[in-house]
Order: C-alpha cells, then sequence, then structure tokens
C-alpha cells in the first residue's frame, strides 16, 4: 500500500495534467488556413528567396494573406509550382520566366594569373579577406567554389578555375549570386543570349594587364549597337536588357572577346 498510494497519486496528477493540457490546446490553438499547408507542400522547399521571402513558409502564408501577390515568383518549382498554387487558390494561371545565372568573368589560366599563393581556408569569401583574394584582377572569379557548394541543382562546377554555370541545369535560383564574395554572378532572363564577361570596372590599360579577357571600355559595342542598348559606364559595358535584341553585333566588333553571344 505505500507503494500504490504515491503511484496512483502521480497516475492521477498525470491524467489531470494531460487534460489540462488538452483544453489549452483547443482554447488557444491558433488557427492556421488550411491552403498555406496546400501550398507549401506545392513549393519545391529549396528555401532559396528568389520569390521574395525568407523560404518557402513565408512565401506560402503571404500567397494566402496577400491577394495581389503573384502565383509565378518560385523560379526552381517553375510552372507546375505556379499551376499547382493558381490552383490551390482559384487563380488564373501565371507562366513563369525562365530564369538563369551568370558568371561575369571570362579569366583562364591562359588569360590572368595569381598574384600570391593562397593556403588559407577553401573559400572564395575567406581568399577575398586577403587583399581582395589572390588573383591579379581584383573583381575576378576567385575558383574555390562557395557557388558550386551552395547549388543545389549541380548547375555550377569549376572548370580552369573559374565558375561555370550548366544552363540546362540551373533555374535562377539566385544563391550562388548571394554568395558570391565578388558579386560577379548575376541573374538574367534565360532568353538573353548576349552577355558582358567580365566585372572589372578599372581603366582599359589597367584591366588589360590584370586580364586579357578583361573589357577594355573601348565604346566599340555602344558605336556599333543599333538599339542604344549597351553602354559603357565606369569603364566597362553594361547591357539593356530591355532594349537589347541579341542581334550580336556588339560582340562581333569587341576586341577583347570579352561579349558572348550564347546558343539558347
Amino acid at each position: 500500500m505505500q507503494i500504490l498510494i504515491p503511484a496512483l497519486i502521480f497516475a492521477g496528477l498525470g491524467i489531470f495534467a494531460g487534460l489540462l493540457l488538452s483544453i489549452f490546446s483547443k482554447v488557444f490553438a491558433v488557427k492556421t488556413d488550411e491552403r498555406v499547408e496546400k501550398i507549401r507542400e506545392a513549393l519545391p522547399g529549396a528555401n532559396c528567396g528568389a520569390c521574395g521571402f525568407s523560404g518557402c513558409d513565408g512565401y506560402a502564408a503571404k500567397l494566402v494573406e496577400d491577394d495581389s501577390l503573384k502565383t509565378n515568383l518560385c523560379l526552381p518549382g517553375g510552372e507546375e509550382t505556379s499551376r499547382a498554387i493558381s490552383e490551390i487558390l482559384g487563380k488564373s494561371f501565371e507562366a513563369v520566366e525562365p530564369m538563369v545565372a551568370e558568371v561575369y568573368c571570362k579569366g583562364t589560366s591562359e588569360t590572368t594569373e595569381d598574384i600570391f599563393e593562397y593556403d588559407g581556408i577553401y573559400s572564395c569569401s575567406a581568399c577575398n579577406l586577403y587583399y581582395s583574394g589572390k588573383g591579379k584582377c581584383n573583381y575576378g572569379c576567385l575558383g574555390f567554389g562557395d557557388c558550386m557548394n551552395v547549388c543545389q541543382y549541380g548547375a555550377i562546377s569549376i572548370v580552369d578555375g573559374r565558375a561555370h554555370i550548366n544552363e540546362s541545369l540551373c533555374v535562377g535560383c539566385g544563391m550562388c549570386a548571394n554568395i558570391c564574395p565578388k558579386g560577379i554572378i548575376g541573374i538574367h532572363k534565360k532568353a538573353q543570349k548576349v552577355v558582358v564577361k567580365c566585372f572589372n570596372c578599372d581603366p582599359g590599360k589597367y584591366t588589360r594587364n590584370a586580364c586579357t579577357a578583361g573589357c577594355i571600355g573601348c565604346k566599340k559595342c555602344e558605336k556599333t549597337c543599333q538599339f542604344d542598348a549597351i553602354h559603357v559606364e565606369r569603364n566597362r559595358a553594361r547591357i539593356d536588357y530591355d532594349k537589347c535584341t541579341n542581334c550580336g553585333e556588339c560582340a562581333a566588333v569587341c576586341p577583347v572577346k570579352c561579349i558572348l553571344v550564347k546558343d539558347i
């Protein structure tokens, strides 16, 4: 009896506490719209932030909360996800514009070189803390693969010391662009096939000394373009894609061949 009575007391307290928890869970329960969970299941779970929100959970909640928010902001999910979300919310389907990442650097072992041997943490971010990196060009790809490591789609590889994007695998989520310490990875529409593969903003003679594939700001592309779509700003050619027609005339006259016309 000495053991039985305490056991019964504890059992009774446990049952009582369980009842209290059950009552409190009902009284203080936060009501959630079941559509949020359905949308979350439709999203790919990349949590890349390409939609403009902190992650898939944030985007799903905001879609239910804000009726004006577009259903096609998830780039990794593409049109399949946009269509599923539209059906859940009872909205008309909105197409997703295919996007792709671009590394604005053409430097290789043949066009540039290192100025010192880096023996620290194998990371672009770490190397960049030492005199803006080991490369002769302060704007060039460091080639340690921080972007490759963060890519969830296997779309990035390091080739000859430079990050290379496999456009057939890239979904344009932007995680690589966010982590690049040099800021030389951008996101643009996949249909835009003319790109300036240089991010150097130094005057031409200094750029040429750092990398023979760098933009020297000669303005030949600017003078050639019939659509006013390319201008040299801060010593580097920049393309206005709202005006660019993908004609490729700028690439044809570029003396250092840092403007490329890609196959779509």
